[in-house]
């Protein structure tokens, strides 16, 4: 790892304050003064700041209830972001992973493990995502075997992979997928004639969301719900 990202990362200060620290001498690397902020280290090289030793960062697994109106994004112009809402040290670099509609609310999981982030948005892992849903019209009884078979969706060339319907009341259903196409669940109901009018995701393999967190709240997971994800 380069020099001044891992300052950066373990120290929560900015690559332009740790560059500024550099040049004042206040950076060593066991024990010599370090300048150069493309210096690359490893694990055995014993590095301080003013004196005190930093340790390498460990990762981050966050659950967060997203909003509505929010968008799963690094950066917007029009909407406020997820990483907007985390008042960590350098959280405009981490990993989001999946998206959800700007008017879909629930779980997002967020990391700085980019490998976790893989594990969970790759469809060959086929980890479930588990949406809460509600319609304008009422949800008939063989669109649970339609949506088992998938659904040939607008100018798309495949059938969506099999997903689970499980139909709560006339409006209110669970939909189970383990893909992430564009829109999809709402596509999928348009492709049988129905609209959905709210979406919730409230699980996400083994990670289901807190129900004692807001909509704007977040949480450290546990090390059980993050190890679930490679179950």
């Amino acid at each position: 790892m380069r020099l001044d990202k891992f300052l950066a990362q373990s120290s929560g200060f900015s690559r332009k304050d740790v560059r500024k620290m550099m040049r004042a001498g206040e950076i060593t690397v066991n024990g010599a003064e370090a300048r150069d902020p493309a210096l690359h280290i490893s694990d055995d090289d014993y590095i301080c700041l003013d004196g005190m030793p930093l340790e390498a960062p460990g990762e981050q697994y966050l659950m967060l209830y997203k909003p509505e109106g929010c968008v799963c994004s690094n950066d917007d112009a029009t909407h406020p972001t997820v990483l907007g809402l985390l008042d960590l040290p350098r959280a405009d670099e981490m990993i989001i992973c999946g998206r959800l509609d700007v008017d879909t609310t629930g779980l997002v999981l967020i990391t700085t493990d980019g490998k976790w982030a893989h594990r969970v948005t790759s469809p060959k892992h086929k980890t479930g995502k588990i949406y809460h849903v509600e319609t304008a019209d009422p949800i008939p009884q063989d669109a649970i075997e339609k949506f088992e078979q998938g659904l040939m969706l607008h100018n798309e060339p495949f059938r969506t992979k099999p997903a689970k319907l499980e139909i709560i009341s006339d409006y209110e259903a669970h939909v189970t997928l383990t893909e992430g196409r564009y829109h999809q669940v709402k596509r999928m109901f348009a492709a049988i004639g129905n609209k959905v009018e709210s979406l919730h995701r409230a699980q996400v393999g083994g990670i289901v969301l807190d129900e004692f967190l807001e909509p704007g709240e977040y949480r450290d997971l546990t090390d059980e719900e993050v190890n679930s994800i490679y179950g």
